[in-house]
């Protein structure tokens, strides 16, 4: 990861540069942020999470040399070159087996980290601020730090044996824990620098004592909360003045820069501050899949239109009826009675949908409905009811009539957020 720790140290010298990454499983939002690189001749950073890839397939199916493979695949496809997709590990540690005790939860996140480092994955968020079955909670930063560096360990072995180039780590967790906040939010402070600094001391010392001490230097960012978040409805904008603490503490901290989570939903310009503020590596995951359900239901409306009900994909129906025969994936989040059920299953900004998108019902669904719309063209009256922008392009001869190309189009319009975010301004 030299071309990586080469962009940090551009931007510890002074240069607003920065880089994304792309938090998601879903093939066309791979796919698509793929295509944004090979078009831009640029990097993709794709990272996957401990519980979406694992080594007993996460909620996927996949493990992480088949993440991998699909991702490089797709980098064939679209004539993006190799090297320039960087593949990364969030949150990885014992998150996925909570429920075990400690020590068996550690001996399988062990497991899991060498699988991602074998794979080839160099960028490795290390995470062990869960409690588990016998732990405490919460857990104190000594011990936090100390689960990290066991884990970096691991991941260190896992690369002199396999080769390659070297992994850099990132270390720490935002509050609240990943994926969204499930109460109602009205403000979120941002880390003190307190918190940070004894974050990065606990973690440096236990580097040390682990014998980790050379690795350090490849330690390139510290999570914490820059005062952003999304709840179900609502977000919290990013507030420059209230992170300023935060952004002069890190500006003394050498080689590191911090990671920012949850950045979903920010306005263009709210991205491109957090990169000034030295939030230099930008998270970005549920505004994708967001986006393409956005799309997809756009799609199944103009297919509602359009075509004869017998022949109908019937996506949105289909979608809530298999979450609810499977409903752990959201109960737990989505309250209220039924009918805002409903509502918080299909709209909500927190985007649970997204872990029954490879369910093969609903894949099935959305191929009838893509060829569907292949087969008769809807006319561009009614595409321009639902999806207006899409429309204009394709009058305008700027982008394809093939329906998928629409979906993509609407998941590539965040990617640019994201990536004039993190150009350089110099």
């Amino acid at each position: 990861m030299q071309a990586l720790l080469n962009l940090i140290k551009r931007h510890k010298a002074g240069e607003s540069v920065g880089v994304f990454s792309v938090c998601s499983a879903h093939p066309w939002v791979l796919d698509a942020a793929v295509r944004h690189a090979a078009t831009a001749q640029t990097t993709v950073l794709i990272e996957a999470t401990s519980n979406q890839v694992n080594q007993f397939g996460g909620y996927t199916g996949l493990r992480p040399a088949d993440f991998r493979d699909r991702v490089w695949q797709m980098a064939a496809n679209n004539g993006l070159p190799r090297e320039n997709v960087w593949l990364g590990g969030d949150h990885l540690g014992p998150n996925a087996w909570q429920d075990r005790p400690v020590e068996e939860a550690m001996i399988l996140a062990e497991q899991m980290i060498a699988e991602y480092v074998q794979a080839g994955f160099r960028k490795i968020h290390l995470d062990c601020s869960m409690s588990c079955a016998d732990d405490p909670n919460p857990l104190g930063d000594d011990e936090v730090a100390r689960r990290a560096a066991r884990l970096c360990a691991i991941a260190e072995a896992a690369w002199r044996t396999a080769g390659g180039e070297a992994p850099v780590y990132v270390i720490g967790t935002e509050v609240p824990v990943p994926g969204g906040a499930q109460e109602t939010l009205h403000d979120v402070p941002p880390t003190t620098t307190q918190a940070a600094a004894a974050t990065l001391a606990a973690h440096r010392d236990a580097w040390r004592q682990a014998g980790l001490d050379t690795v350090w230097a490849r330690v390139i960012a510290l999570v914490v909360q820059p005062g952003v978040e999304f709840d179900h409805q609502s977000v919290v904008h990013y507030l420059a003045a209230s992170a300023a603490p935060l952004s002069q503490y890190i500006e003394h901290q050498p080689g590191l820069v911090f990671e920012a989570h949850s950045t979903d939903y920010q306005t263009a310009d709210a991205l491109r501050q957090l990169v000034r503020d030295h939030f230099a590596i930008l998270k970005v995951g549920p505004a994708l899949t967001f986006a393409l359900r956005e799309a997809l239901f756009a799609l199944a409306h103009i297919e509602m239109a359009w075509t004869d009900e017998p022949a109908r994909s019937g996506l949105m129906a289909r979608l809530d009826d298999v979450m609810c025969r499977q409903p752990a994936m959201w109960q737990r989040y989505y309250h209220g009675d039924a009918r805002q059920q409903q509502l918080l299953r299909q709209y909500s900004l927190s985007d649970r949908v997204r872990y029954y998108w490879p369910q093969h019902e609903i894949e099935q669904a959305v191929d009838r409905l893509i060829a569907n719309l292949r087969h008769r063209p809807a006319p561009l009256g009614l595409l321009s009811q639902y999806l207006p922008e899409q429309a204009r392009l394709c009058l305008a001869g700027a982008l394809s009539s093939d329906p998928q190309e629409w979906v993509y189009h609407a998941i590539d319009r965040v990617l640019c957020d994201y990536a004039q975010a993190c150009r350089s301004e110099h």
